[in-house]
């Protein structure tokens, strides 16, 4: 059996481990082994910490044995994103200034993990301080795609969606400025949700009234990604806007009947993107599916006018307050692309922070608008398949030059200004077998809706039960 269970879904090892089939020594052994025969070829795993999650699995197996209570994620392996502060275990953010830092302190998100009953076995790895959607940096280098190691895993969640493609862990965790939750589960045929800001809270945190980034929840199914976030989810007086619903709300099951359910699709945001025409068929075949579940489906695109220039806007601003006095504390050991954002947020005026905040409100209220009459809205999540992993960004998609290495997340960054929850569901694959993600938005507010709708259209369509070729 510890041969298979690396397979498993998660939902249904925590039921083999509640019932006591299996023990979480054994799942975690499991996973370590198929870390050791895999990693080397994807470099998703970076630091990883055996003996201790040995002694921690060991420690879990005696406490169920003892009848005392388990949380839901018990005995579950999860490797952490390297950007997220785990005490103990090095946490490098992909950068040489922090390639030895060792916290004294989990960060809420691993807090909760640890408590909901999961076993830190290691880290996965991230683009230098989570900048970009490509994960590579000068101390671990480059995360390659399970199902084409010359493709890139995207970012900055790129680690630990290859990670779960594989079958190095069962969950994992990540975080999402611009899409670095969604944009690596489209590649990797895994599901990453960036939830409602505040559904998931952050501390510590240098700017916390700040929407624009979220940690969220990634799973190889639907399910399992609404069981990480029964765990991570719920509010902390730390968080000032942290949503008040209790995390248990998103456990599954999330059976629900789709019938008169309206849908919005558009395959181009209206006509104002390029996409590839491999990404666009898959997008169109979506709309087709929950047409055939009942719903009421029509192309329609929100107006997304306004969102390049809030999201760049106050990214740039807060890669300045963020990183800045680290940058000019190490010229020259900070990779450019994030230099050059900083540089941008210090030189903005008041006037132009205002007017980005302005547009953020704007962006949220018109999207209420339209939320008023469609339920779910569906759309590319990445404007390409997964590229080549030795390009630093994709320089053209569809025809049209990028400007920069954000040019091409647009269908990602866009979403994320509206303040809506969305999610990276397998939506098919590319005549050459690559993954391709559907991207799934829906109301303020509206997790749990999303998770059904989501995982409605999982089971109908079954594309992530398609595992890469890695044996």
């Amino acid at each position: 059996m510890n041969a298979e269970l690396h397979h498993r879904e998660a939902v249904e090892l925590a039921r083999m481990l509640r019932s006591g089939e299996v023990s979480a020594r054994e799942v975690v052994q499991a996973h370590l082994d198929r870390i050791e025969a895999v990693n080397p070829a994807i470099n998703a795993v970076v630091t990883l910490c055996p003996e201790r999650a040995l002694d921690e699995a060991a420690a879990a197996d005696h406490r169920h044995a003892a009848g005392r209570p388990t949380g839901p994620l018990h005995g579950l392996p999860i490797a952490v994103k390297d950007t997220h502060e785990t005490a103990g275990i090095r946490t490098t953010h992909g950068s040489p200034i922090h390639a030895d830092h060792v916290p004294e302190r989990d960060e809420l998100v691993v807090e909760r993990l640890r408590a909901a009953g999961a076993i830190v076995i290691g880290k996965t790895n991230v683009p230098e301080f989570a900048a970009g959607s490509h994960t590579f940096n000068p101390v671990f280098g480059t995360t390659r795609n399970p199902y084409d190691t010359s493709r890139s895993a995207g970012g900055s969640s790129g680690g630990a969606a290859a990670a779960l493609a594989a079958g190095l862990h069962p969950i994992a965790d990540g975080t999402d400025m611009g899409g670095s939750l969604r944009n690596p589960a489209s590649f990797n045929n895994v599901v990453g949700l960036r939830p409602t800001p505040g559904r998931v809270p952050t501390w510590p945190s240098t700017l916390p009234w700040e929407t624009l980034a979220t940690s969220g929840p990634m799973g190889r199914t639907v399910a399992d990604t609404a069981l990480v976030l029964s765990a991570i989810a719920g509010p902390d007086p730390r968080c000032p806007f942290a949503l008040a619903e209790a995390g248990s709300t998103f456990a599954p099951p999330l059976h629900v009947d789709l019938r008169g359910l309206r849908v919005a699709f558009s395959p181009d945001f209206g006509g104002t993107l390029p996409v590839e025409a491999e990404v666009a068929r898959v997008v169109a075949e979506a709309a087709k599916t929950f047409a055939a579940l009942g719903c009421h489906v029509e192309e329609a695109a929100p107006d997304f006018s306004g969102a390049d220039e809030v999201f760049r806007t106050l990214r740039a601003w807060q890669f300045h307050l963020n990183l800045g006095p680290l940058i000019e504390a190490n010229p020259g050991r900070v990779k450019e692309t994030v230099v050059a954002n900083a540089a941008v947020g210090r030189a903005l005026s008041g006037e132009e922070v205002g007017r980005a905040k302005q547009g953020l409100a704007e962006l949220f209220h018109r999207f209420g608008r339209f939320f008023g009459d469609y339920d779910l809205l569906l759309l590319p999540v990445s404007q390409l398949p997964p590229f080549d992993a030795d390009l630093e960004y994709p320089t053209e998609v569809a025809g049209t030059p990028m400007a920069d290495y954000l040019d091409w997340m647009r269908s990602a960054y866009q979403v994320t200004v509206t303040g809506c929850p969305a999610m990276s569901v397998p939506g098919g694959f590319t005549s050459d077998g690559l993954p391709v993600g559907v991207q799934l938005v829906a109301r303020h507010g509206a997790d749990l809706d999303l998770l059904r709708y989501g995982h409605a259209f999982e089971q109908a369509t079954g594309f992530g039960r398609r595992r890469p070729p890695l044996g």
